[in-house]
């Protein structure tokens, strides 16, 4: 029997029943098992009544954690420390996982031999989501390479092997528990460590993009932090003043397209937050502080 345990942190999201019903609704083969561990990060236990009674009509196992003070990497760190299972997989409180997710991950882990394998999280917008970006699609998050390698991922779509790992002992940077990018910064460093990891383009979870998010200057910030935890793979001073000068050179590209689009609001906005991210990678070469993203209201 493979045993998966389903890491699902919450914060103030009655929606989590929804992903809930979803992960009950897997479509799974018969030798495995699931377990979801949903760790609460609010200051009080606001979303135990919730978790419990959505848990109640359910055909899977729920283990309600309570790990509070609005640190997406405490929330993270609990799911890990209650962890036991063969793998551990992730998604967030506000997603839905197609009925064959969890098998497809495991399918591919399987088939490459991968450590961690990565799925993309669709984004779907509402009717009053802007045209350009439902177009530019910016809320989606699609796994990539770098070359033939995948270096590292996200938690909003991921399964890693847990149980015997030689990094069972690794947790989440609680420095970047406000911000965001503790998973990129978590998986560069199973990377670095010898983990290898996967992509399963078919492994799909859907997340209905919240109103707060629609507007450019949220997109900006998040750019910007993305490009801050892509830093993170830069390893001793060369590595970092190459990256940074790269960065830098990539930025000016960006500010040159900005003015030569300019008569194309839509374009310029694409250029813009681009530019942002090079920024945003300049400044985690540099250490400057993060962006407060999470954990607010």
């Amino acid at each position: 029997m493979t045993r998966v345990d389903i890491a699902l942190c919450t914060f103030r999201r009655p929606a989590v029943r929804e992903t809930l019903a979803s992960l009950a609704a897997q479509d799974l083969p018969a030798d495995v098992s699931i377990r979801v561990i949903v760790a609460d990060n609010d200051d009080s236990d606001s979303a135990r009544a919730t978790v419990e009674d959505a848990a109640a009509s359910l055909s899977v196992p729920v283990q309600y954690v309570h790990a509070p003070a609005r640190n997406i990497s405490i929330a993270r760190n609990a799911c890990l420390d209650a962890a036991n299972a063969d793998w551990v997989a992730f998604l967030d409180d506000d997603e839905r996982a197609e009925p064959d997710w969890l098998a497809r991950l495991l399918a591919c882990a399987t088939q490459t031999g991968a450590d961690a394998v990565f799925g993309p999280a669709l984004a779907e917008y509402g009717p009053e989501a802007p045209g350009w970006m439902r177009q530019q699609d910016h809320h989606s998050n699609h796994p990539a390479r770098r070359g033939d390698e995948v270096e590292t991922g996200h938690t909003c779509n991921a399964l890693l092997r847990w149980r015997g790992a030689p990094w069972q002992d690794q947790r989440f940077d609680l420095a970047r528990g406000r911000s965001g990018g503790e998973d990129t910064e978590l998986f560069f460093r199973l990377h670095h460590a010898g983990a290898r990891f996967e992509i399963c383009e078919e492994a799909i979870v859907r997340e209905a993009v919240a109103p707060d998010r629609l507007e450019l200057s949220w997109l900006l910030r998040r750019k910007y932090r993305a490009g801050q935890s892509f830093a993170a793979r830069a390893g001793g001073i060369p590595t970092r003043t190459a990256l940074m000068a790269s960065a830098a050179a990539k930025a000016l590209f960006c500010a040159a397209m900005m003015l030569a689009t300019c008569w194309s609001p839509d374009r310029c906005r694409f250029w813009y937050l681009r530019g942002a991210m090079h920024l945003g990678v300049i400044s985690g070469c540099l250490s400057l502080a993060q962006p407060e993203i999470y954990g607010r209201g």
